[in-house]
């Protein structure tokens, strides 16, 4: 995207101040890292289906805040298509990764709960943390991606796990059992169905804080300081639908953007079935783009018209 708006076919010369971004899934240890310095700790974990793995987690640069990402070790990409057990896969892992955070002695431990196979309500995760004797003086903070409640975990995101119909219920019941049996009910709280409940067992069982994973990412970058200085932006998202503007990063970039009165462009990998509703929320521009070239492609053209 860039490189597209930096095109010698600009207009006039376009100043780029590119903001790489999370919203509590994949990257976002990363993208933190990078803003407040840390470095990668290595951790021995077990993944949804309960075999050893080397996972880690992130250790920021003021050595008292660990990141950890779900998907280290409790990730849908570490499960083969044809191994997915939406109703087996276990969270346990990313109790593990959270267990090894404790221990170093941090003060808060970060948990990016995005991009999950399991839909276990964090059952695994609070059993690790239980054999482990708990996490100390350490307090956790969720990082949702979702706005998502505890109930409807399964019913929303099973299905891209593995999940048949009948699985679906399973697992819906399930959660709802977990729920009964947890200190406090997760039933109908905003955010507690993000990680397939992950999010929900860890404010239930360990007083978790649920944030928005985007906003706080967001806030960690001055994006909103950045914004002010700049005349538009342009996101990209791999596929738009109705889903990227409930607590996903676009939708969390679209609602500042328009707050400031500053319009906010799309370059995105494809639409959605609902595609056309999300492109009506108030983007300037949605423009369609499935490779480097064509993105830089679309960019260009933004650049043209600036």
């Amino acid at each position: 995207m860039s490189r597209g708006l930096r095109s010698p076919d600009s207009a006039r010369p376009v100043v780029v101040d590119e903001c790489p971004v999370a919203d509590g899934g994949e990257g976002t240890a990363e993208v933190l890292a990078a803003s407040l310095g840390g470095s990668y700790v290595p951790a021995r974990a077990c993944d949804p289906l309960g075999r050893e793995i080397e996972a880690g987690y992130t250790l920021l640069g003021d050595g008292e805040t660990a990141v950890v990402e779900t998907a280290a070790a409790s990730g849908l990409t570490l499960v083969l298509p044809e191994e997915r057990a939406a109703v087996a896969a276990s969270s346990m892992g990313t109790g593990d990764l959270i267990v090894a955070a404790a221990r170093t002695g941090v003060r808060t431990i970060l948990v990016a709960v995005g991009g999950t196979a399991t839909t276990d309500g964090g059952r695994g995760a609070l059993e690790a943390i239980g054999q482990a004797g708990g996490i100390g003086n350490s307090s956790l903070i969720v990082l949702a991606d979702v706005e998502t409640v505890f109930e409807d975990a399964a019913v929303l995101f099973a299905p891209q796990k593995g999940a048949s119909s009948e699985q679906v219920r399973t697992l819906t019941a399930r959660l709802k059992e977990t729920a009964g049996s947890l200190p406090r009910s997760p039933l109908g709280v905003p955010r507690t169905g993000a990680g397939g409940g992950i999010a929900g067992g860890l404010w239930s069982a360990c007083g978790a804080r649920l944030v928005s994973g985007a906003g706080y990412v967001l806030d960690v970058l001055d994006f909103d300081q950045r914004l002010e200085r700049a005349d538009a932006v342009v996101v990209g998202e791999g596929r738009l639908d109705r889903q990227s503007l409930k607590g996903k990063i676009v939708g969390n970039i679209l609602d500042r953007a328009l707050a400031a009165g500053k319009p906010c462009h799309a370059i995105v990998g494809s639409l959605g079935p609902d595609g056309d509703e999300a492109r009506r929320a108030g983007f300037a521009s949605v423009r369609t783009a499935s490779s480097p070239e064509e993105i830089e492609t679309a960019a260009a053209e933004l650049g043209v018209e600036a």
